[in-house]
This record gives structure tokens, C-alpha cells and sequence, in this order.
């Protein structure tokens, strides 16, 4: 992925600190912080960090299709992390570098990194539970 690998890490790591402290303001901030400190480079790889933990350590290798039923009548982000992960699963940069371009023209990227920010927290929620 593109960006500092450090600075991608830590705003990650910052990310789902503030999220799991349950500070939607400062996630937010972090948000626009990342995106308008790193630009798309950096968004993306801060992305991608996020879906990782999502996908966690035990990956299976192979294709990975996207199975979401109704996924055309879901909200912007929504689509948007499940294609964004599914991107990450099938190790498929050129989506998700695409993903992320679009969301920052169409202008919701802030909005799908706060959704994916809280899918990931989700995730790890269910996985404590476990």
C-alpha cells in the first residue's frame, strides 16, 4: 500500500483507539486529520490496515467473492466497505485504490472511513466476545 507505513499504523492504531473509547469526535477529527494531512495516499493505506484487522490472521488464501445480499440498495459507505473489503481479501490494490478515489470525488470518503473505523471495532467486539 501506499503512504509512511509508520504513520499508516499509527493513524490506524489511533483510529480504533478513539473509536473503541467510544470518542466519535476525535475519530472524526483523526479522519480528516489523515485525509487532509495524507491525501488519498495515505487514506488508503490507513484503509487497508483496517480491513486487515477485520480479515484478522487467519485468511484463507484464494478468490474471495463479494456476497451481500441487497448490496445495491445499501447507504454509500456500506457498499463501500464491503467492495473495499473484499478488495483486501483478494489483495486487489487496483480496487481499492479505485474504491478509495471515488469515495474522496464523490466526496463520502470521510464517511466510508468512519464506517469501515466502525465495522472494525464491530469486529473486534465480536471477536472479544467470542
Amino acid at each position: 500500500m501506499t503512504g509512511d507505513p509508520h504513520r499508516v499504523f499509527e493513524d490506524a492504531a489511533l483510529l480504533l483507539d478513539q473509536a473503541i473509547a467510544g470518542d466519535r469526535a476525535a475519530v472524526a477529527e483523526t479522519v480528516d486529520s489523515v485525509v487532509g494531512a495524507t491525501g488519498v495516499p495515505g487514506a488508503l493505506g490507513v484503509a487497508w490496515c483496517l480491513a486487515g484487522t477485520i480479515a484478522g490472521d487467519a485468511q484463507p488464501s484464494g478468490p474471495w467473492s463479494l456476497d451481500f445480499p441487497g448490496i445495491d440498495q445499501a447507504r454509500y459507505d456500506a457498499r463501500w466497505v464491503a467492495r473495499f473489503i473484499s478488495a483486501y481479501l483478494n489483495e486487489d490494490e487496483q480496487t481499492a485504490h479505485a474504491l478509495i478515489g471515488a469515495a474522496h470525488s464523490d466526496g463520502r470518503l470521510h464517511d466510508c472511513l468512519l464506517t469501515l473505523t466502525g465495522s472494525t471495532v464491530a469486529t473486534l467486539n465480536h471477536r472479544a466476545a467470542i
